[in-house]
């Protein structure tokens, strides 16, 4: 007998961040009620709960939010997890951004991205980009390769 299976990722994904949310919010208030504390966190953690309620209300109205869906198999994802865990773990060697645009590149080409000006075009746009955004957020050195930011 073969049972249809039903996607519950979408509710899981919803009610997830919706949890997060909550509770990043209570942290918040917790640690200091005072509007510098706040006048970021509040309205952020406020609009993210309304775009779930309305995501959750909207697909139950229109029944599709518990839809049949077909297992994808291990042999599609294993090899995505696998890259981003070298991506992380060979960070400090190639660097943020070379690493950033090697996974990029390599991620477009295992999803059959055949067009290679696209492939380099995005993955180093992107890559650098994104490094270079991390590294003037964050408050610490980043291990860089091409972009010269101490």
């Amino acid at each position: 007998m073969n049972k249809t299976k039903k996607d519950v990722g979408q509710l899981c994904m919803l009610l997830g961040l919706a949890g997060f949310t909550l509770w990043y919010l209570s942290d918040a208030i917790r640690v200091s009620f005072t509007t510098p504390n706040l006048l970021l966190i509040l309205p952020v953690a406020v609009a993210v709960l309304i775009l779930c309620i309305t995501e959750l209300v909207m697909n139950l109205k229109n029944g599709n939010l518990f839809e049949p869906v077909e297992d994808e198999p291990i042999k599609e994802i294993l090899p995505i997890i696998v890259l981003f865990a070298v991506y992380v773990l060979t960070l400090p060697w190639l660097g943020f951004d070379l690493g950033s645009i090697l996974f990029v590149a390599i991620f477009l080409r295992m999803k059959n991205e055949r067009n290679w000006f696209w492939v380099l075009g995005y993955s180093i746009s992107f890559g650098l980009a994104i490094a270079l955004f991390f590294a003037l957020m964050l408050p610490y050195p980043m291990p860089m390769t091409f972009l010269p930011i101490d």
